[in-house]
C-alpha cells in the first residue's frame, strides 16, 4: 500500500519563486503541494484552513515575515525556512521560533525534497554550510556540563549535532530506528527540548559534540 503523499505549503511573495519550487517539490514522488501563499498572513490563514505536513517559507515576505509564521504556526505545524540569506540571525532566530530547518535557495531540488521529508519524519535538516558555521559558533573547549542523560543518550546526540538523521544513526549505531526515536524523545524530556534542531544546539552550547 503507497503512504499518503507529504502535503506541503509553499509561502513566497515572487510568484515565479512559488512555482519553481512547487515543480521542484511535485518532480519527487510522494510531495504534493497543496497551497501557495504570497505573503506571511496568507501563509497563516492556509495552514490552518489546510493542514498541510510542511510549510516551506520564504523569510522576507510582505504583511508578516517568515519568523512571524514559523512562531505562529511550529506549534502544530513542521516549518522549514527557505531563503536567499545566509545570514547567522535569520538562522538562530528560524531555530528558535521553531523551524524544523533552514535551507538556502541555492542548495539544490534533492535537498529541498530532503528537508521536507526530515520535517515530516521527525528530523531536522540545515544546509551543510550553515550547519558547519553554527558549530564553529557554538562549539567551546571540553568540560564537565552536568545533565541526566546516558552515555548511550550523549553518544547520540554528538550526531545528531553534525546533522546525522535517524537513519544514519540507526546504522552507525547498529539499532533499529525506533529505538533511535525513543532515545531522542528521551533526550528531549530530560532537557526540556521541544525538537532535534534544539538538541543540536544544546550540545553544541555544551561542547557536548
Amino acid at each position: 500500500m503507497t503512504a499518503p503523499a507529504i502535503t506541503v505549503l509553499v509561502a513566497d511573495d515572487q510568484a515565479i519563486v512559488r512555482r519553481g519550487l512547487r515543480m521542484l517539490l511535485e518532480s519527487h514522488d510522494g510531495i504534493t503541494v497543496v497551497a501557495e501563499a504570497a505573503d506571511g498572513v496568507e501563509a497563516i490563514e492556509a495552514a490552518r484552513r489546510l493542514r498541510p505536513d510542511v510549510c516551506l517559507v520564504d523569510i522576507q515576505m510582505p504583511r508578516l515575515t517568515g519568523l512571524d509564521v514559523t512562531r505562529a504556526l511550529a506549534a502544530t505545524t513542521k516549518i522549514v525556512v527557505i531563503t536567499t540569506y545566509d545570514l547567522d540571525e535569520y538562522v538562530h532566530e528560524a531555530l528558535g521560533a521553531g523551524a524544523v530547518g533552514f535551507i538556502l535557495k541555492d542548495s539544490g531540488p534533492a535537498l529541498l525534497a530532503e528537508a521536507v521529508r526530515a520535517a515530516h519524519a521527525g528530523d531536522a535538516l540545515v544546509s551543510p554550510s550553515i550547519t558547519m558555521r553554527l558549530l564553529r559558533h557554538f562549539t567551546t573547549p571540553a568540560r564537565a556540563v552536568r545533565h541526566p542523560l546516558t552515555d548511550r543518550e550523549i553518544e547520540l546526540v554528538r550526531k545528531v549535532a553534525r546533522g546525522r538523521t535517524n537513519r544514519e544513526i540507526a546504522a552507525e549505531l547498529f539499532v533499529a530506528v525506533s529505538t533511535v526515536k525513543a532515545h531522542l524523545a528521551n533526550v528531549q524530556t530530560k532537557l526540556g527540548l521541544r525538537n532535534r534542531v534544539e538538541v543540536a544546539a544544546w550540545a553544541w552550547e555544551n561542547g557536548i559534540t
